[in-house]
């Protein structure tokens, strides 16, 4: 079979760490070639090495068709036929999304000015071709995060690719999505081009490739036949160890204590006679079809977005949460499910990030505490197990799994009793997941109230005690974990209207 791609010797050294150490990775024409590895493996490092964002340490090697490159930039690479969908959502906001598919490209403009109609004409044509229902002229900023995802393919598959890189292509998609999506990738994979997909969701793996090559810890571990090997083999290679795909919670709920108890919450779009109360030491998950109304419901909960009405209790109390501010003093913290746009500060580093929810507390006089912020930081980067060479590296600096843990810590520092978790393993890898579901079952041994909003259904099933179904805007039913089982959470995620479950009426 013909290499397309060869990589040899490839290292990358960044202040104070090693990323990779003599890797080595090759990519035949007419395939699927899986990347995996942990968080800090050095995926992402590679492929930006091959599509010229990073300059490799000396001595690497890339080869393309058996003609040895050395790829001088990104517009360079793009010249070899070398193109990359990042896992960050990397467009301009207040842009349109054909201005923000053709910026910067030859013939995006004439005269120094920019032709909308054409541009508009072009991005309908392209998305026609791909299947996609986008509108060309809507603005990034009014798109769902899925959509923008959308829109950074289409920018990807419109490059005359020969090999095309995908770091996390589905990480904010629908089923209906990705499935398109593999779609879209088979039609791209013919004898002249080849595929590298990064993903931590095992399923796309086995479904969508025909070989995986392995990282874990900046070095090459082995390159297996999909069809060859068992998934827990693969994960197996990646974390060093064997990792249950079946788990349930641990723990079990101890107390009758209702933390929180929300009423008869609506809002004007969406969520209509939304009521659920979590206990002391309680994780209920929230699941259901995207679109279907969970994070709205975070969101109001928070105050973030504003409800026509609806009661919140805390400890028994009725509160006026108007406010995120509103929810924050009264103990609630949220991890955002878009922690790039709502959860980190990236140019600032970790430790700054780690305390900004509790800033006060750092605070004496009008001096800032800066060596109780660094202990703190410290504290929770070791409990994390964040992968950093300091506290002081720059949170933009880190990989997007550790990017994640820091928000954890951030709400961990404010020690908040009630803890609103949205998609909190989203990009992460399968062993750093495991790590997050074990602190999760921590702070509810500690008496907190926790919400979980997941789109994977086994991640719902391992953290949550009981699960609230969502559809349409509405929750459908109620699940106690025992009872709970993929086939019948989607059974309630696909109804349009209320049920009663387990003698709980929705």
């Amino acid at each position: 079979m013909t290499k397309l791609l060869e990589l040899k010797n490839v290292s990358k050294t960044f202040p104070g760490v090693k990323a990779l150490q003599n890797v080595q990775l090759d990519l035949h024409a007419g395939e699927v070639l899986g990347l995996c590895g942990e968080n800090g493996a050095g995926k992402s490092t590679l492929m930006k090495i091959l599509t010229g964002i990073y300059t490799p340490d000396p001595g690497a090697e890339i080869w393309l068709q058996g003609t040895k490159v050395d790829v001088r930039d990104v517009n360079h690479a793009r010249e070899l036929g070398l193109s990359i969908i990042h896992q960050e959502l990397n467009m301009v906001p207040d842009l349109t999304v054909a201005q923000n598919l053709y910026l910067g490209r030859p013939g995006s403009s004439k005269g120094g000015f920019v032709n909308d109609k054409d541009l508009n004409k072009m991005a309908g044509d392209l998305f026609d071709r791909l299947g996609m229902d986008i509108n060309p002229k809507s603005y990034i900023r009014d798109l769902s995060v899925a959509r923008q995802q959308m829109v950074e393919i289409a920018r990807a598959l419109d490059f005359d690719s020969k090999i095309l890189v995908m770091d996390e292509p589905t990480a904010a998609l629908t089923l209906q999505e990705t499935d398109a999506l593999f779609g879209m990738i088979r039609d791209f994979v013919t004898p002249e081009t080849g595929l590298i997909y990064i993903s931590h969701r095992m399923p796309e793996i086995e479904e969508i490739t025909d070989r995986v090559t392995v990282l874990r810890d900046g070095e090459y571990v082995g390159t297996v036949v999909t069809d060859d090997v068992e998934m827990r083999e693969i994960i197996s290679m990646m974390v060093g160890r064997e990792v249950s795909g079946e788990a349930r919670p641990r723990t079990t709920v101890e107390s009758d204590e209702v933390l929180l108890k929300v009423e008869g919450l609506n809002t004007k779009h969406l969520l209509r006679d939304i009521s659920f109360e979590v206990r002391k030491g309680e994780v209920l998950g929230f699941a259901g079809l995207m679109g279907a109304g969970r994070t709205e419901v975070a969101r109001a909960v928070f105050g973030a977005d504003p409800k026509q009405s609806g009661d919140t209790y805390l400890h028994g109390q009725k509160v006026n949460i108007r406010t995120a501010a509103d929810a924050v003093r009264n103990g609630i913290g949220y991890l955002s499910e878009d922690r790039k746009t709502f959860g980190l500060l990236l140019e600032q580093d970790i430790k700054q990030n780690a305390v900004m929810a509790a800033m006060k507390d750092f605070n004496i006089g009008g001096f800032i505490l800066d060596g109780k912020i660094k202990t703190v930081g410290q504290e929770m980067s070791d409990r994390l197990r964040v992968k950093t060479p300091s506290v002081n590296q720059l949170l933009g600096k880190l990989s997007g799994g550790n990017q994640q843990k820091v928000v954890i810590a951030k709400w961990l520092v404010r020690n908040c009793d009630v803890l609103i978790f949205d998609e909190p393993t989203r990009g992460i890898d399968v062993g750093a997941k495991e790590e997050i579901y074990e602190l999760i079952e921590q702070l509810s041994g500690q008496g907190k109230a926790i919400i979980v909003i997941s789109s994977e259904l086994p991640e719902v099933l391992r953290v949550s005690h009981r699960i609230a179904v969502m559809a349409n805007g509405r929750i459908t039913g109620f699940l106690d974990n025992a009872d709970a089982d993929q086939e019948n959470i989607m059974e309630l995620a696909t109804v349009g209207k209320t049920q009663v479950v387990d003698g709980a009426v929705a």
